[in-house]
This record gives C-alpha cells, structure tokens and sequence, in this order.
C-alpha cells in the first residue's frame, strides 16, 4: 500500500478539543449536540475554525485551523468557543472538558447517528459503548516523511509526560477510581488504540496498514487510533495520549510542549544526532504508571532503565527546550507548564474538590465548569479545597 504523507509547514499546529455539553444546574451531561451544531452551520462556514459532533451526542469537538504558532492556533479555539457560547447559553447548557465526566454513566448516552459511530459501536459492544471519554489531539507539522516515523519513536519517551500534565479522569461512573487517568486506560480497549508500534520507516508503516486492511482490521489509515500516529492527510504528527484538558491555558501549555518536541527531534535528525527512545516494554509500562499516577509518577527515560520522578524529568526536559519555545514563539504558552505542576494538574484539583465536599461529585463537575470558563490559578485551587 502506498501512502502519500501532505506537505505541511515544519513545526505547524492544529488542535482538536473535545468538549462535554453539560445541564447547568444538575451537571448532567445531555445530547444536545445535533441541535447545537445545527444551529452553528450557516454561521461558522466561513470560520478558520470548525465545530463537529462526535461519538456522543453529549460531545461537540472544537477544531483549529493550522497555525504557524500555538497562539494562532488558540485564538481559533478561543473564537469556537465563543460561537458554541452563543447558542449553548439560551439553552441552559454548559461547557466543560475532563478526560471523562464524574458520575455519567455510559447507559444513559446516545450515540450520534453516523454510520462510522454505529459502525464502530457494532464491532467493539461493551467497550465502545464505554467510551465516555474526552481528549485533545495536537497535530505538529512534519517537513519530510522520513522523519516522522522516527519523531513518533522519540515521542513515546515523552508520552507518559503529556499524559501525566493533562490526567483528568480520576473519576469513572461515580466511582473514585485511583488513577489519574483512567481514560488512558480505558480507550486502549479500542482496537487499534493504544501505544503505537515502534515502526522504523514510512515503508514500515504502509506495510502495516497493508497487513490491517488486508485482514479486515481496519478500512484505512484514519482508523489508526495510537495515542501518537502519522496524520497522513495532513502532514503531520498527531499526539493523542492527552486527556481532555480542563482550561484553555493548560491547553496552550501542553500545545506548546509538543511543538517544542517535534521541532526539537527535528532539529536532531537535521544534524544526525540519535534520538531519544525506550524498549517497547520500558514504553508500556510508563503508560500505566502516568495513568496511575499522575504526576507523581516515576518514569523510565532512557534505554538503560533510569528512573526519575516525571516532575523532575519534565523540568529538565523544559530547561532543554526553553530556547527552542522561544524561537517557535510559544514562550508564554510553554511557560503554563509551570503552573500546572504548581497546581497538581486537574486530575488532583477534581480529587481535593470532591474530598472537600463530602464525595459530592456535582461539586465536581461544577468545578470544572467553572475552571472552563476561568482557567485555574492557584488561589482558585487552594479556595477550591476550602469549599
């Protein structure tokens, strides 16, 4: 199978930001959706943005355009937000965005009426119908096709970081469930989810997808569902291990570190220099304990089995990197990455509001509706443990 990769501007950025339609007063979500977008259609065709359904009908996903900078690609999110605003206020509806939703439970939800949904729905059963999940996708553009393959190897190093700053899914069903990311965990049951295979060359990966379509796996390459997987069509490297961030600025931030990264490997392979990676198994197990854990979580980072604290790798990581932010002109954004580490993150800040009110999980959805609409600050979280 041959598979062309687009041409795409170096270190480019597009986001994906799947968002929960949620009732204001209960916290519950509800299948708003059709009506919503129906609602947006004649008003947002001309937009760089684009807002679509998904899976759900209690899901709305908020797409940028391609921007040359994380900033650029922000506003775009920043001005669909404000769209999806002006119809979801009348209707008493509120945004919010968590790797999943406290207390939902999957029963209750309706599935958007799309052949590729039922379709999919069909084949996974039980599992399918648990994905009640919500997570950002970041794509980086990629100056040549032989690079990207490597760049998705060096990615799998930082995988458990990206995961650990956006872990926001410590509740499942209305349980507590000990992880930090328990959407990580859950979304792996999808077939042809999960961490990617470490393959070596573009020609690898087109025999992949050959073997996949051949048996009957899947009917193309958009059904590569890795948590990082070569975008074809657009040209770049599409990083999907994050749980839905729960506010624009953790959004940017994690945005920023991923351009960083890709144009930084980049950079490496332009001047020969080996990239980073880890054995699959070193890979895999990384994932569980970010998931578990959360940013307290030990990682492995390099082919000898060292050990560090994923705080303290992702500083260093930063420190690294800080002049490459600058030059991609995401400083300000980079620098968010700081503050969620001052703030734990929001799976700890969904965890220290349901502690505070008794278990009361609506005080928890209410928070993070209210973090949506603000962003977190530090106040606001040692306010939020005084509730």
């Amino acid at each position: 199978m041959r598979l062309p990769f687009a041409a795409s501007t170096r270190s480019s950025v597009g986001l994906e930001w799947e968002l929960m339609l949620a009732d204001r007063e209960t916290g519950d979500l509800v299948p708003r959706a059709p009506e919503i977008l129906e609602r947006l259609e004649d008003r947002t065709a001309l937009e760089r943005f684009t807002v679509t359904g998904e899976l759900l009908t209690n899901t709305v996903e908020v797409t940028s355009g391609v921007g040359d900078t994380v900033a650029g690609a922000v506003d775009d999110i920043a001005d669909a937000i404000g769209a999806l605003r002006e119809e979801t206020e009348p209707l008493g509806v509120e945004l919010l965005c968590a790797g999943s939703h406290p207390f939902a439970q999957w029963f209750d939800q309706q599935v958007s009426d799309k052949t590729r949904y039922h379709s999919l729905i069909e084949r996974t059963q039980w599992w399918g119908r648990n994905m009640m999940i919500w997570g950002v996708h970041v794509h980086i553009g990629v100056d040549d096709v032989e690079k990207v393959l490597p760049i998705v190897n060096a990615l799998t190093v930082y995988l458990p970081h990206l995961q650990a700053l956006s872990a926001s899914s410590p509740f499942w069903a209305g349980e507590r469930t000990g992880y930090a990311s328990n959407r990580a965990l859950v979304f792996q049951q999808l077939p042809t989810a999960g961490l990617p295979w470490q393959l070596e060359t573009w020609d690898d990966f087109e025999r992949y997808l050959d073997d996949m379509v051949r048996t009957g796996v899947m009917a193309d390459a958009s059904e590569v569902r890795w948590d990082i997987r070569p975008a074809p069509k657009w040209g770049t490297v599409e990083i999907r291990a994050c749980d839905g961030m729960s506010t624009v600025p953790e959004l940017a931030a994690v945005a920023a570190l991923a351009q960083t990264l890709v144009e930084h490997f980049s950079r490496l392979i332009d001047e020969g220099r080996e990239l980073p990676g880890i054995p699959p198994w070193y890979a895999r197990e990384n994932k569980w304990r970010a998931a578990r854990y959360g940013l307290d979580a030990r990682v492995i980072v390099d082919r000898d089995g060292t050990q560090l604290p994923v705080v303290d790798h992702l500083r260093s990581t930063m420190q690294e990197l800080a002049e490459v932010a600058a030059e991609l002109h995401c400083a300000r954004e980079f620098a968010g990455l700081e503050t969620i580490l001052a703030t734990g993150g929001s799976s700890a800040r969904q965890v220290a509001v349901a502690e505070a009110a008794d278990g009361d999980l609506r005080e928890v959805v209410h928070h993070l509706i209210r973090e949506f609409r603000a962003g977190p600050t530090l106040r606001e979280h040692l306010a939020s443990l005084r509730v």
